[in-house]
């Protein structure tokens, strides 16, 4: 049985906490469950301030094959931040901008770029699957985007981890696996109308909003919005062909921001990221038990803030 993790970034405190609260123990250094594996849903780092004790814990965890992960958008952009461009010599496929720097610079500060320590890091970032297919359950960072998935398959391998030559293909705008990418690691995506946009978390300007694909009664834009705060948006009506999950498997992700008491989102979907930087933020997980209908008393989490 599995236990589901949200997005750590970087709190390695709250971590340790919560695997205790359900019942891992330390032993030698590798925190195990007689029964139990956990499972990482992505974006191990940035902004928290003890990565080395979170990627320390989630490593060794995994090497010793008490835990599974998958990659998170952040892990996706600290690969590109460090590798260079090979079509244009002296960049990187990540351009390091003061707005790509920024979100990035906590992970930085403990891997400082071009160290030992960072590259080896960057190298294990690379062996982290896009998504786990259980056949019981599912597990991605952002969505289970089946035309995504079928264009991602020529560019991994049997462990579902991106190849090499992917990174270069992926991070270019435009492309087929850089749309690809972006669906199953950041979301869904609607772009604003003409002279519409909002200032996100990191106090970036955007113009495309993150649709809740998993609330089929959401029609309007307003309504089908998330992570936008106090954003005025257009009353726009959404396309009928708008993506939704809709197979019975149970479906774990994180990315989103959830707020307010973890729970289920649908009777097969349900997010473990409540990773908001208010005083309720929380790392969450869930106690998967064999069920095919997820349960609100499954969530155990403990207080993370910031």
């Amino acid at each position: 049985m599995y236990d589901i993790i949200g997005d750590i970034h970087g709190h390695g405190t709250a971590l340790a906490e919560l695997l205790r609260k359900l019942d891992y123990t330390n032993q030698d250094g590798i925190f195990q469950h007689p029964e139990r594996k956990a499972i990482f849903v992505g974006d191990f780092i940035d902004r928290g301030s003890e990565h080395k004790k979170a990627l320390t814990i989630c490593r060794n965890m995994m090497e010793q094959g008490c835990a599974l992960a998958v990659m998170g958008n952040h892990e996706f952009n600290a690969i590109c931040y460090a590798t260079p461009d090979p079509e244009n010599p002296g960049s990187f496929l990540r351009e390091h901008s003061v707005k790509n720097q920024q979100p990035h610079q906590a992970f930085l500060d403990e891997y400082p770029l071009g160290s030992v320590e960072h590259k080896d890091m960057i190298d294990w970032f690379r062996t982290l699957p896009l998504f786990l297919d259980l056949e019981a359950i599912r597990v991605v960072h952002a969505v289970w985007h089946h035309p995504s998935l079928k264009i991602v398959q020529p560019w991994i391998n049997i462990d579902h981890c991106l190849l090499t030559e992917a990174y270069s293909q992926a991070s270019r705008l435009g492309s087929e696996l850089y749309d690809a990418i972006e669906n199953l690691l950041k979301g869904i995506e609607y772009k604003l109308p003409e002279g519409h946009e909002f200032t996100d978390k990191n106090g970036q300007t955007r113009h495309e909003v993150r649709l809740k694909w998993w609330d089929e009664q959401a029609k309007r834009l307003p309504e089908a919005a998330t992570n936008t705060g106090n954003a005025a948006l257009p009353e726009v009506e959404l396309p009928e062909d708008i993506y939704r999950y809709k197979d019975s498997v149970p479906l774990f992700f994180g990315h989103y921001w959830m707020q307010g008491t973890p729970g289920t989102l649908s009777p097969t979907i349900a997010c473990v990221d409540y990773s908001s930087k208010s005083e309720n933020g929380k790392l969450v997980a869930y106690r998967w038990q064999g069920e095919k209908a997820l349960n609100n008393d499954h969530f155990v989490w403990v207080d993370r803030v910031g």
